[in-house]
């Protein structure tokens, strides 16, 4: 194992442990055991510390969760039964998560509030490039650009609500909800597509 390897199990171990118990949760020993690599190789590969090892788990999970969503919205070519698919693979990882492996980025963001930290630079960046996979869904679909990028802003911020909800109530729920809604209002463009 080389030292790329060492610094993804590093990463991966972060995102994971932001994604069950956030950012003031997480101490950097426990990411350090949970890696299965020493504190020095944690400083070795992350010298601004927990900070910095947050930032790096943040856009790993970034990607992670880009991916999802473009594999769920290429599974339908219809925009609207696309996003109810996403929604419904959320559901169904939380469940199978034990509702504890919600969105590790909305836990990092909310409690680096306020704060003009690289952690919140970090999420806002998720946040803006999973809405411009949604936008360009909806492009490719036909919709006009202003819609297009209205939408997905409300589509990422319905999934993010719903996927908080689905934990809280332990139950697929919201997510299927929020799903079968945004389906209904994607459809009820059909008329303004060019």
């Amino acid at each position: 194992m080389g030292q790329a390897s060492t610094r993804d199990r590093i990463v991966i171990a972060a995102a994971r442990l932001l994604q069950r118990q956030g950012y003031v949760g997480t101490a950097i020993k426990q990411i350090a055991k949970e890696a299965e690599a020493t504190l020095g190789s944690v400083y070795h590969f992350f010298p601004g510390g927990k900070e910095a090892v947050a930032v790096a788990a943040i856009k790993y999970s970034d990607q992670e969760f880009a991916t999802i969503l473009r594999h769920a919205l290429e599974s339908e070519e219809d925009p609207g039964a696309a996003v109810e698919a996403c929604a419904g693979q959320l559901a169904e990882g939380l469940r199978e998560s034990g509702w504890t492996d919600g969105c590790p980025v909305t836990a990092a963001a909310l409690e680096t509030l306020g704060t003009d930290s690289e952690i919140q630079q970090a999420c806002a960046d998720a946040l803006h490039g999973w809405e411009q996979i949604v936008t360009d869904k909806l492009l490719r679909s036909g919709f006009q650009v202003r819609d297009a990028r209205e939408l997905a802003t409300a589509i990422i911020s319905a999934l993010e609500g719903a996927e908080v909800t689905a934990q809280v109530n332990r139950s697929e729920e919201s997510l299927r909800v929020t799903g079968r809604q945004l389906a209904r209002l994607i459809d009820s463009y059909g008329l303004s597509r060019s």
